[in-house]
């Protein structure tokens, strides 16, 4: 309620102001309603509201690993330029940078032929990822290896220098899959196969499977990432069975890994494409509480929604970008540290935003 409507109501309800019993109460109830409107605003997530990250001088490794187990909001305090993995863990985002890459375009009301991603939306890419300080980052949609360097080198010249770097991809040859890590990339795998077939068709995975093991304090751990088929149609094949395909393909890859070490750490990430409970999703997780599941790490917010993509085209928000992990890698999540990132600027920068994920 405003201060002036306040005072009104002060004023006909304690005075004797001579007025119809009928208008007392109409303004009672007005009053009441008010009231309740401004609590409700008060309360209610606001659906763009954005997270205001505090930029604090580094911690000590000790003092920040407290901060973890005592206080979920502790996290935010953490400086974007830290020496040091926390407390012996690392900081894992994934993100959809949206088409950094050369290709047609329509930039302020204007085709462009061949042109890379307008230098707005790089800087915004390179502010949220210089604020988040990850340790490292699996990145979708960018181009070459040119590209990936490019972003790289950005990153350090932001404060974030992550030196290690590895790119691939698959039929498409335009988009890319590449991961940027503060720590080595001891090696690097492709999946045995990488093609299915669909009504009597050959097809191959588009963007295909990066799959690149790191260590992190002496802990190996195998990263995992993909870019599946969109939901946009083509005339090639039924979007969704081709993103079906993708998904068991990439599962099979799994289970490979599983098939030599049963206790194999795995961090599966990236643009899914698809929305949890779907065919493509399970098939990627595998079966509930088997030993083999992936478990896709919650993440919201912070105004407590959990979509990740806004498809403008048909005003729709979902959640489609996991963060999936291994039952050995499990324990290490700290949960309550994941979250989305809706910086202001997060659709300046892409169509996605990116999930932070928290290792001990």
């Amino acid at each position: 309620m405003s201060r002036k409507t306040a005072r009104t109501f002060a004023f006909l309800t304690s005075r004797k102001v001579s007025i119809p019993r009928a208008a007392q109460l109409a303004v009672c109830a007005l009053a009441a309603w008010l009231v309740i409107s401004c609590e409700r605003a008060k309360s209610s997530p606001d659906w763009q509201s954005v997270a205001k990250d505090v930029v604090a001088p580094h911690a000590a490794a000790k003092e920040v690993a407290v901060a973890f187990s005592t206080n979920e909001a502790a996290v935010e305090p953490i400086s974007p330029f830290s020496e040091a993995p926390l407390a012996g863990g690392f900081r894992f985002m994934t993100y959809n940078v949206e088409n950094w890459l050369t290709m047609d375009r329509y930039v302020d009301r204007k085709n462009l032929k061949g042109a890379p991603k307008p230098d707005s939306e790089k800087s915004a890419v390179i502010s949220i990822i210089t604020r988040h300080s990850p340790d490292i980052i699996g990145l979708s949609e960018i181009g070459t290896v040119a590209d990936l360097a490019e972003i790289q080198q950005k990153l350090k010249a932001a404060g974030l220098d992550l030196p290690h770097s590895h790119h691939t991809g698959g039929s498409d040859a335009v988009r890319h899959l590449g991961i940027l890590s503060r720590f080595p990339i001891i090696a690097t795998s492709k999946p045995a196969t990488m093609d299915y077939k669909l009504d009597g068709k050959a097809f191959s995975i588009s963007r295909g499977i990066l799959d690149a093991t790191i260590v992190v304090q002496e802990k190996s751990q195998r990263f995992i990432g993909v870019h599946l088929k969109s939901k946009r149609e083509t005339d090639h094949g039924d979007q969704s069975a081709m993103r079906l395909n993708e998904a068991r393909l990439l599962r099979r890859h799994i289970d490979s890994i599983f098939a030599s070490d049963a206790n194999a750490r795995i961090i599966v990430y990236g643009d899914l494409n698809d929305t949890r409970a779907t065919p493509a999703i399970k098939a990627i997780t595998g079966r509930y509480n088997s030993p083999t599941y992936l478990t896709a790490i919650p993440a919201k917010d912070s105004a407590q929604n959990a979509w990740t993509h806004h498809w403008a085209l048909h005003d729709i928000y979902s959640r489609i970008d996991y963060v999936m992990v291994s039952p050995a890698m499990k324990p290490d999540v700290v949960f309550s540290a994941a979250k989305l990132i809706d910086d202001p600027d997060w659709s300046q920068a892409s169509d996605h935003r990116a999930i932070l994920a928290v290792f001990r």
